[in-house]
């Protein structure tokens, strides 16, 4: 085969640990933001709302925004009607691509409003950990909330884990 018939996928890069999954290329996330994308147009041209949706790569999964017009009410109260149409978005990309889709859907912003507020929650609630060296138990959280608080305590050095069942499942972050 002659360079020039050779074709580079470029992938995402994480070792694989036993029994899981390649990590699915950039043009497979790219594919699903852009069905993620179809399917969000035909739901606000059922509804008669307006808005631009964006579709981006980001940490190893497709991302999918819908900014513009007044859209407010479709993240609901604490992002719940948002989750509920992240939900159904994954679904849809899901029944095309025979594969579950891990895509993000942000409405207005309000998830990386969210993610700033998560991050300075987590800076604050490590250092009364170190302070006080005891175990903190945070309020009930969604997937994606607690997940930004594992992130943030990781990268200060500490350790976290998620405890109790959905939708009462909660982080506690360790002093070390």
């Amino acid at each position: 085969m002659s360079e020039t018939e050779t074709v580079v996928e470029e992938t995402t890069e994480k070792a694989l640990k036993p029994g899981q999954k390649s990590p699915k290329t950039i043009a497979k996330l790219e594919e699903e933001g852009d069905i993620a994308a179809d399917y969000l147009e035909g739901l606000l041209d059922i509804a008669d709302l307006d808005g631009d949706i964006d579709i981006d790569v980001e940490n190893d999964r497709a991302a999918v925004a819908i900014v513009g017009g007044k859209l407010n009410h479709l993240v609901g109260n604490g992002g719940e009607v948002l989750d509920a149409l992240q939900e159904l978005t994954r679904l849809a990309v899901q029944t095309s691509t025979g594969d579950r889709s891990r895509l993000m859907l942000d409405i207005e912003s309000f998830r990386s409003g969210r993610k700033s507020e998560l991050k300075k929650l987590a800076e604050e609630m490590a250092e009364k950990a170190k302070s006080t060296g005891e175990e903190i138990r945070l309020k009930p959280m969604n997937a994606f909330e607690r997940k930004v608080i594992h992130d943030t305590i990781q990268d200060l050095g500490l350790s976290s884990e998620s405890e109790g069942e959905d939708p009462d499942r909660f982080v506690v972050i360790f002093p070390n």
